[in-house]
């Protein structure tokens, strides 16, 4: 068997364990292949646009989830782009000691690990971390449907008590090409 054959056998899963079924229901209508549309925010309200690509499915006996984001979209790679781009891997599980999910953001491209806690708030899966001093980021999906959802991340330097909205994704799930 080849090594990605191998791989793949043991990394990813058809469905959730049955351990933490009801614990991932949550991330549920996320698993398949979305286009997304991706906004960066600047400071100065300037914004930069790139299409992406994101992938999500079962993996690790079913005992998390896994995603794989990539911006610019892979048919786009070869062309010039208003950011550099990332490629990386998120795996997602619950923890039942904080009873939350435990996520972990990696970035080769960019050299960045980020570890996120997240729960459901008022419909929304929240995914909080701190990756500069004085600063608290929430990965916010909204409005997800079996056909689109919405991600964007905010940040606050106060507490929450102002936030700033720097980069949101409409994802649309991707049609298999005939």
């Amino acid at each position: 068997m080849p090594m990605s054959s191998a791989l793949q056998a043991v990394l990813v899963a058809d469905a959730p364990h049955p351990d933490v079924v009801d614990e991932l229901a949550p991330f549920a209508p996320l698993i398949g292949s979305w286009d997304v549309h991706i906004v960066y925010y600047d400071d100065n309200g300037e914004q930069r646009v790139v299409d992406g690509e994101w992938h999500f499915g079962w993996g690790l006996e079913g005992r998390a989830l896994l995603d794989v984001w990539i911006a610019p979209k892979r048919e786009l790679r070869d062309r010039p782009m208003p950011v550099s781009g990332e490629w990386g891997l998120t795996v997602r599980f619950h923890d039942p000691s904080i009873g939350a999910w435990r996520s972990i953001w990696n970035g080769p491209k960019n050299h960045v690990v980020m570890p996120f806690v997240g729960r459901m708030n008022e419909g929304e899966i929240v995914l909080e971390g701190s990756f500069e001093p004085g600063t608290v980021s929430r990965w916010i999906f909204s409005e997800i449907g079996p056909e689109s959802f919405r991600w964007r991340n905010v940040e606050s330097r106060d507490n929450w008590k102002t936030q700033k909205l720097t980069q949101e994704m409409f994802a649309t799930r991707r049609r298999e090409k005939s």
